[in-house]
């Protein structure tokens, strides 16, 4: 049987759990093999891999504070000696504290931008040569709502998802001479795990889901890893530099 992304490797950062964890898992449906990461969470992400090696195809799980661009050197290398050049990159892993903008210090400002935005341009700079010499490469960003229409208390996060959003344009343009596509996947309300630090109306009510969106339910990650194996194929060859909202209609732009 032909699998949609047969033969093709991927890095899913913040694999370890939620939309991540279902990236991975819908990747190796596909047919991919798939390198794992967690920030910290060590057993979590090997728990995904192992999960990946149960559906009969390779997984290397690791951890690295993705703010580092040592770290993401010392990654990509590790992924690589493990499972062989990455044809994918799911930029995933992110950190959304709830503040209101005069909290925000500056190291928090530079933490959240290095975790957010700073890690898409370290990996991707190190994956793309690879994908220009074979001729075939996916970089996809998860984004995220407030990327396009902001909100209060999230400026750090708000700057990151705009960012993703240019970078990932930037990208596209310069490579698509070179078979490399890229485009950010934004989702709207997703169900999920989250801290209720930082979402203290996480989840949200009927009424709330009635108002906000046009399809009043939560997501499912498995819809938005759908999207990514889409854009990762073949299939979506000619799709480039572009956002794709998986939002029940959350934002319409």
């Amino acid at each position: 049987m032909s699998y949609l992304l047969d033969g093709r490797t991927a890095l899913v950062t913040g694999g370890n759990k939620n939309i991540g964890r279902a990236i991975a898992l819908a990747f190796a449906d596909a047919g991919a093999d798939v390198a794992v990461h967690a920030g910290s969470d060590g057993e979590g992400a090997e728990r995904v891999a192992g999960e990946i090696r149960d559906r009969g195809r390779r997984a290397f799980a690791t951890t690295a504070d993705l703010g580092d661009p040592e770290a993401c050197e010392r990654l990509v290398y590790a992924a690589t000696d493990a499972l062989g050049p990455i044809d994918v990159l799911i930029s995933n892993a992110a950190a959304r504290p709830l503040q209101n903008f005069m909290s925000i210090s500056v190291e928090d400002w530079d933490r959240v931008l290095a975790s957010n935005l700073s890690a898409s341009f370290y990996l991707s700079r190190l994956l793309l040569p690879g994908m220009v010499e074979r001729g075939h490469g996916r970089v996809i960003a998860i984004g995220g709502p407030d990327g396009q229409r902001a909100v209060p208390n999230r400026a750090h996060n708000v700057t990151c998802k705009a960012g993703i959003i240019g970078l990932v344009k930037a990208i596209s343009i310069e490579f698509a001479r070179h078979g490399i596509t890229a485009n950010v996947v934004t989702p709207g309300m997703t169900d999920t795990t989250r801290d209720p630090k930082d979402y203290p109306h996480w989840p949200p009510s009927d009424e709330v889901l009635q108002q906000r969106l046009h399809n009043p339910r939560l997501g499912k990650p498995e819809e938005i890893a759908d999207a990514c194996v889409f854009l990762s194929s073949e299939k979506a060859a000619y799709v480039t530099g572009q956002t794709l909202h998986v939002s029940g209609g959350l934002f319409t732009p």
